[in-house]
């Protein structure tokens, strides 16, 4: 058998053994011939099964079935093998015999044959008598033969009943499968040329056996294949075909989109599986191919996949323009070939979305926000359809479809106001949207609708609290003596919004100068506003001149009570959880008294350049209440740099904390930074190198002392008469600064007045204390806690009236309590322009 031959013949087993046939047994093409009056033992091969126009052929071989030849007389002159052992009958028992007196029927007892009986291709079942007395069931079918010289006349075949039953449903099984099978099945030679394939093949593509047979897959190109192997482009399925021939193992679900050149306009998918036809003797003859269209399938699941992808693509940050682009990212170029979004330029800003008016858009004038397109053309489609259409879809609210360009239009729409609108664009061979397509690319556009409703509402919210916290910030700070500071805030500018980060200087009595850092828990404008009540509040209570633990602790308390009042409806405060660290700096003695609630430490940089992290107290954050802080003290060398931060510059998603701590350490350790501007920039430079995701806050603070002739102090005996000592020592020391005697008298006035104020209603020790900066401060401390007030005095008083004098005369006086007493401080400026006339004794 030849190769041609033992593929044909195999496929035919393989394709009924598939559809659990036993085997495929066919009529008989070819007759078999006798000697007359002899046995059939020898007979030729039966022409083997093969393949034509009308599909396989109904022929296979006959050699199981029994065969009998008769002459005109109905005699038998031919028996072979097979008849015998059907009716147990030897060929020297029945030749010449008439065949019915053989095959009589069991039931009625005539003729099998009688009357010449039902003759044809169709099989006749009879109950048919055994030799040894049995009964048989066959099937027996008689064909004429053409006349010959040998007188043969009637070719019989024979076989079990149940087998001609098998054979029925072999031949309507192989009449399903080539005519009525929706499954395309191919048959490939080893090589990968095509053998055979059934009319679902045909009415799909147009073509005809005789047109493929014996060609390679590829020739399918011309007829419109567009091949594909889920996304990955398959440019020769031969290799496919050989690959399975040679391994054996089959290839299943592959993937096809396919363009047939009788439905030009519409795209169909197909998934296709392969597995090698074996011989008798297990030799690869074929490669059976077998197809079944999914269009419909695949794209409503294609359509579920887009829907899902769209919740995690679209909206992943609070950009707008970035937005819009992620719905083009997410669409092309498996939904459409181009995508261009427009949004409304008050959008963009931030503000609301212009209101319908008279059915059009007041102020609709719209942005191009987000282009993505296969090829530049179909991009200058899609936007040419949305100058066109953008307006009768926006005065619609609803798609509008351009069957001309192929572009869909679809408003973007949130809270049932247009946002903007989106243009779709499909590009031959690709189907049009369909209705259901229409419904996915609304709902598509609704998703990016609400996620840039989103962000705008988050662009306006985040300029509205970066705005508020700017004012809430000090915008220009104080100068004070003794200390030189810069400071940066960087905004948060992720999706959390602005944070409530805050710093603040603030000039204290006596030269001191206080500094304070704080960061408030939360983002938005409530942090804003937290941050500007708290920061208010601290320097309020600076003003106090409380000692950092005393000052936090007072805080504490307050934000404890503002909780306390909380209605049950109200949101939590978001001062609780507050992290807070103060400080203040006396440039007279050098020293530095420090307090934090919850605050990253500060860190301190000698004038060498060594950093340190200063070891204070740690303290509860803000809003627990009842528990302690404490405060340290340091000497702080001349000129050396302290550095007040908050978590947001040192500590990041991607950092640890320690981590960035050390790392500030090391950076503002680096010498060529004599600059505190120059070392800011730095700083943020190496710990922020991108946009922080919460708030940062920095304050450099370089600390100088102040010389020893700008301080001078005497200690005052508690006796009347050392009144008047204290003014003349007083009036030294004013002449060495030179200072003018408009000035001069009236510091001896005030100096007159609170010495003898310390004296009369103080303790002992009581000390002067004269400094002079920009302008001149005078200080009296005694041992007495007694707290001073101003009242006035009647006509008849002859006292009461020293502070009332000292208030008017200086810029501002106040007391500050002590360890071991009290000061009462007051402040003069030198300015001639400032005094006040009673300084000229007027």
């Amino acid at each position: 058998m030849d190769k041609v031959n033992r593929l044909d013949h195999t496929i035919n087993m393989w394709k009924w053994a598939r559809c659990g046939i036993r085997r495929y047994i066919g009529q008989a093409t070819a007759p078999y011939f006798g000697t007359v009056g002899t046995a059939m033992t020898e007979r030729s091969s039966p022409q083997n099964a093969g393949f034509s126009r009308g599909g396989p052929s109904a022929g296979a071989s006959a050699a199981d079935d029994a065969i009998m030849v008769l002459d005109d007389e109905l005699r038998l002159v031919g028996w072979s093998r097979e008849a015998e052992a059907l009716f147990g009958y030897r060929p020297d028992e029945v030749l010449g015999r008439p065949a019915d007196a053989i095959l009589a029927d069991a039931d009625t007892g005539t003729g099998v044959f009688a009357g010449r009986g039902r003759r044809g291709r169709t099989p006749d079942i009879r109950p048919v008598r055994h030799r040894d007395g049995h009964r048989v069931d066959v099937a027996v079918s008689c064909r004429r033969l053409p006349h010959g010289t040998s007188g043969v006349t009637w070719l019989v075949q024979a076989m079990p009943a149940r087998e001609s039953d098998e054979q029925a449903v072999d031949r309507a099984v192989l009449a399903g499968l080539y005519r009525q099978s929706p499954v395309l099945l191919t048959i490939y030679e080893t090589d990968g040329r095509i053998r055979w394939f059934n009319h679902a093949v045909e009415a799909q593509f147009g073509v005809r056996v005789e047109e493929c047979a014996g060609k390679f897959q590829s020739s399918l190109l011309s007829v419109g294949m567009l091949l594909y192997d889920e996304g990955r482009e398959v440019r020769d399925v031969e290799d496919i075909i050989r690959g399975v021939a040679r391994t054996g193992e089959p290839v299943i679900d592959m993937r096809y989109r396919i363009v047939s050149p009788l439905e030009p306009l519409r795209e169909r998918v197909w998934t296709a599986s392969y597995f090698v036809l074996n011989d008798e003797d297990g030799v690869p003859v074929g490669v059976c191919e077998t197809g079944v269209d999914i269009s419909e399938r695949y794209v409503a699941r294609q359509r579920l996949t887009l829907l899902s992808r769209a919740g995690s693509s679209i909206g992943a940050t609070l950009d707008m323009r970035r937005t819009a682009g992620e719905l083009g990212d997410l669409v092309v170029p498996q939904f459409a070939d181009a995508v261009v979004v427009d949004l409304f330029a008050s959008v963009l800003s931030g503000q609301e979305p212009p209101v319908p008016v008279n059915g059009g858009k007041a102020g609709s004038e719209l942005c191009e926000v987000a282009r993505n397109a296969r090829a530049e053309a179909v991009g200058d489609i899609a936007a040419a359809a949305l100058d066109a259409a953008g307006p009768r879809c926006l005065a619609d609210s609803a798609p509008v479809f351009d069957p001309t360009s192929g572009a869909l239009v679809v408003p973007l729409e949130s809270r049932d106001v247009a946002m903007g609108v989106v243009a779709f664009v499909r590009s031959a061979p690709r189907d049009p949207f369909d209705a259901e397509e229409v419904a996915l690319a609304e709902e598509l556009a609704s998703r990016t609708a609400v996620c840039v409703d989103n962000a705008r509402r988050y662009a306006r919210e985040h300029a509205t609290a970066l705005m508020l916290q700017q004012d809430l910030l000090p915008r220009a700070l104080p100068r004070p003596a003794g200390v030189e500071f810069a400071h940066r805030y960087l905004p948060a500018v992720g999706p959390v919004g602005v944070g409530g980060d805050w710093y603040d200087v603030i000039p204290l009595s006596g030269a001191r100068v206080g500094f304070v850092v704080g960061d408030v828990a939360g983002r938005g404008m409530n942090a804003a506003a937290t941050m500007g009540r708290l920061r208010t509040t601290v320097a309020a209570l600076a003003a106090l001149d409380l000692a950092p633990e005393e000052l936090l602790a007072r805080l504490d308390d307050l934000v404890v009570q503002s909780g306390a009042i909380r209605t049950a409806d109200e949101a939590e405060d978001q001062a609780f959880g507050v992290t807070c660290l103060y400080a203040i700096y006396d440039p007279v003695s050098r020293r530095c008294v420090m307090a934090r609630a919850g605050h990253p430490p500060p860190v301190l940089v000698a004038p060498g350049g060594r950093a340190e992290l200063l070891d204070l107290p740690a303290g509860p954050p803000l809003g627990l209440g009842g528990l302690p802080f404490e405060s340290a003290e340091v000497e702080v060398p001349e000129g050396a740099v302290l550095a007040l931060y908050t978590d947001g510059l040192v500590e990041g998603r991607d950092r640890d904390i320690g981590v960035g701590i050390r790392a500030l350490c090391e950076t503002v350790s680096r010498p060529g930074h004599d600059r505190l501007e120059h070392l800011c920039d730095s700083v943020t430079a190496t710990l922020l190198p991108r946009p922080p995701d919460d708030d940062a806050a920095l304050l450099l603070v370089r600390m100088h002392a102040l010389a020893e002739d700008q301080v001078s102090t005497w200690d005052i005996p508690a006796d009347p008469g050392e009144v008047a000592r204290a003014r003349s020592l007083v009036r030294e020391r004013l002449e060495r600064w030179e200072v003018d005697e408009g000035a001069s008298f009236t510091v001896e006035l005030a100096v007159s007045e609170l010495v003898t104020n310390a004296i009369r209603y103080g303790r002992p020790p009581v000390r002067l204390r004269l400094i002079r900066e920009s302008g001149l401060i005078v200080e009296v401390s005694d041992g007495g806690h007694t707290s001073p007030h101003l009242r006035r005095a009647a006509m008849e008083d002859e006292g009461g009236r020293g502070l009332f004098l000292v208030a008017q005369m200086t810029q501002r006086w106040g007391t500050r309590y002590t360890p071991t007493g009290k000061t009462i401080w007051t402040e003069l400026s030198l300015d001639p322009h400032d005094l006040t006339p009673l300084a000229f004794g007027l």
